[in-house]
């Protein structure tokens, strides 16, 4: 869940589940199937998701 809590523990959903579950953590699990379902590598997913965030970030 570290994309949510900023915890660093990257594959650790916190108990809440994975996103890609139905659950309320956001993993590496879940950025994987993103990338794999898209066809994409996962540098490539992560990438697109930064590139975003720090487009929206900066509206604020």
């Amino acid at each position: 869940m570290c994309y949510n809590c900023g915890c660093g523990i990257i594959d650790d959903d916190m108990g809440r589940g994975k996103l890609s579950e139905g659950g309320a953590g956001l993993t590496e699990e879940d950025l994987k199937r993103l990338a794999k379902e898209w066809g994409m590598s996962l540098d490539e997913t992560k990438q697109n998701i930064y590139d975003l965030l720090k487009t929206q970030i900066k509206k604020k």
